[in-house]
């Protein structure tokens, strides 16, 4: 019965964090339901020779309610020093969807930096169509975003 009651609680507890973190996270930044932002990957990595490389749970930081995670502790620091250099536009939404008006997910796969700042797409090819008008779609993702930003995605494709 002990047993019972302990595998019960650490459930209802582990539930509970998982619901906080999801929730933590909030509207703007795209999230797992465990707060866990871009998927894993290393934000810094996509500024360095080596490219994009999945975080280390050793190495995490928090921003605006999300876990990051980071290859190497260099680039936790980095990252702490000015998260607002390395996060995704967007909060990690899909630059063209925001350029439509949605948010959709972004995948750290698919990427591209401009001007110094990191955008993800849904796809491949949503990713050719953004970067066809690229400076058009940033411009109408960066007036769009101010409106939806707190906005639930769900709430947007209604």
């Amino acid at each position: 019965m002990i047993k019972f009651l302990r595998t019960v609680l650490v459930g209802l507890a582990l539930s509970t964090a998982f619901l906080t973190s999801a929730f933590a996270a909030g509207n703007d930044v795209n999230a797992t339901t465990t707060g866990l932002a871009m998927r894993g990957f290393d934000p810094v990595s996509y500024f360095q020779d080596s490219g994009p490389v999945a975080g280390d749970l050793k190495y995490t930081a928090e921003y605006n309610g999300a876990t990051y995670r980071f290859a190497s502790k260099a680039n936790k620091e980095e990252f702490e020093a000015d998260p607002v250099a390395f996060a995704p536009a967007y909060g990690g939404y899909c630059a063209f969807g925001t350029a439509m008006g949605f948010k959709f997910d972004g995948d750290p796969s698919i990427w591209k930096i401009v001007d110094k700042k990191l955008y993800l797409n849904l796809s491949p090819a949503v990713q050719k169509r953004w970067v066809s008008e690229e400076a058009d779609f940033i411009a109408q993702a960066d007036t769009n975003w101010v409106n939806i930003k707190d906005t639930a995605p769900e709430a947007l494709q209604k």
